[in-house]
């Protein structure tokens, strides 16, 4: 009985000496809260005091005698406070092995999923709560497509308040020592709270590569022109009715020129398409219509018919150009400037040019089996030799059977939605 009355009485005097120091920590709380030096300090630790308490309230709770360490779980560990800024980030990716930028299709990888990866691990951000961090993204690019200009913004740790002179945290170089190779953070820059990465973009550049082979590059550019200005290209997207009701776009620019690079006597092109937004699958859908142009299927006139809408509410059956080749060049903001340490972006030239050896090094590995296959006799004596395959016959644009309109598939929306309320 004695054991136990002094036992009782140490626990009634831990309990009460918790009480004094939580009335202890208030106050000094309050004085901590009026002290200007608090404001230019970056990073509190957990008072003495509140180490205390918590030490008190573990042998009181009839845990363990603090004379054997304990070490604290992830419940007890108190979460460091930090101070946060809004930046924006602009991302390279070469998207073939992805399943397209967003992470919401559930399919991995996706580039959105590696860059929080990245971020948990430098930890730059606590927690998954993306509208806690303010997240957007500028393009939301499908699988295979890559960029050179994507843009993202949200909350990230930062060493210094708005007030600060201090040298920032190497947003640029830290990320991209854990980032996989063929995703790279280009720059950062600090950005206003009101900020959105997709309806504060000015406008966004698209690139489309192809190889020029027998294509009519002048009837493309003549038919591509025909874009620029604000038009209904419901008849050159996949068309989501359920979510996207305004078709409109506005295309400030198109442009078809060759580049650099040539293949076995063939030359490298691209077209460049710069708009304030686009649809979905718009970029692909546009190419394949040029295509159909460049090789002499289609007039260049496909285009004002297709873009009146009146006339073509529905939308011809047409397989969109591969996407690969689409490229996200840039994306345009008022008062956006990106930067990234002097170290960071010698790091970021020196990957770059790695990864570009790399596909060098590849590409001339495929050419050397090429060059092997002219010394590998024929048998004409194959059966397979002697079958003709069939080209392809062309049928044309106007004459193919066509998708639902908008109408139609608003309707059988609000049909099934009505079928479904009668049967709940």
């Amino acid at each position: 009985m004695d054991i136990i009355s002094s036992l009782q009485r140490q626990l009634q005097s831990l309990q009460d000496r918790i009480k004094e120091l939580e009335s202890e920590n208030s106050k000094l709380s309050v004085q901590l809260s009026n002290c200007h030096c608090q404001k230019s300090k970056g990073n509190v630790e957990a008072t003495p005091v509140l180490k205390e308490i918590e030490r008190l309230k573990l042998v009181g709770d009839g845990g363990e005698n603090n004379s054997k360490e304990t070490s604290p779980g992830p419940e007890m560990r108190m979460p460091p406070r930090f101070h946060r800024r809004y930046v924006a980030l602009k991302i390279m990716y070469f998207g073939q092995r992805f399943y397209g930028f967003a992470s919401e299709a559930q399919m991995d990888p996706t580039i959105e999923s590696e860059i929080f990866k990245a971020l948990k691990k430098t930890r730059l951000i606590v927690g998954v709560d993306k509208k806690e961090m303010q997240y957007s993204r500028c393009g939301r690019t499908d699988k295979g497509v890559s960029s050179v200009g994507q843009v993202i913004a949200l909350f990230l740790r930062s060493k210094q308040m708005e007030t600060s002179g201090r040298e920032e945290i190497d947003y640029v170089g830290i990320l991209n020592k854990v980032l996989p190779n063929d995703i790279r953070v280009m720059g950062w820059c600090p950005a206003p709270n009101d900020l959105s990465a997709r309806f504060s973009c000015l406008s966004r550049v698209y690139k489309y590569f192809f190889w020029r082979d027998n294509l009519n590059t002048q009837a493309m550019e003549t038919a591509g022109k025909k874009f620029v200005g604000e038009h209904d290209f419901r008849n050159f997207c996949k068309m989501d009715a359920s979510n996207v009701h305004n078709y409109r776009r506005r295309v400030m620019l198109f442009e078809i020129m060759p580049c650099s690079e040539s293949f076995g006597g063939d030359d490298l092109w691209v077209m460049k398409i710069k708009g304030s937004a686009f649809l979905w699958h718009q970029i692909r859908c546009m190419a394949a219509i040029l295509f159909f142009i460049g090789q002499g299927l289609e007039s260049p006139n496909i285009i004002d018919m297709l873009l009146d809408v009146e006339n073509m509410p529905r939308k011809p059956q047409y397989k969109m150009a591969p996407e690969i080749p689409l490229v996200l060049q840039s994306c345009e903001f008022e008062g956006l400037r990106f930067i990234c340490s002097s170290g960071a972006k010698q790091a970021l030239c020196e990957h770059l040019k790695k990864e570009c050896r790399s596909y060098k090094l590849q590409s001339a590995i495929f050419h050397e089996a090429l060059q092997n296959c002219f010394f590998t006799e024929a048998d004409g004596l194959l059966k397979n030799d002697r079958i003709k395959r069939r080209e392809p016959v062309h049928v044309p644009i106007m004459s193919r059977p066509t998708e639902p309109s908008y109408e139609e598939r608003r309707a059988k929306f609000k049909s099934a939605a009505e079928h479904k309320s009668r049967n709940s």
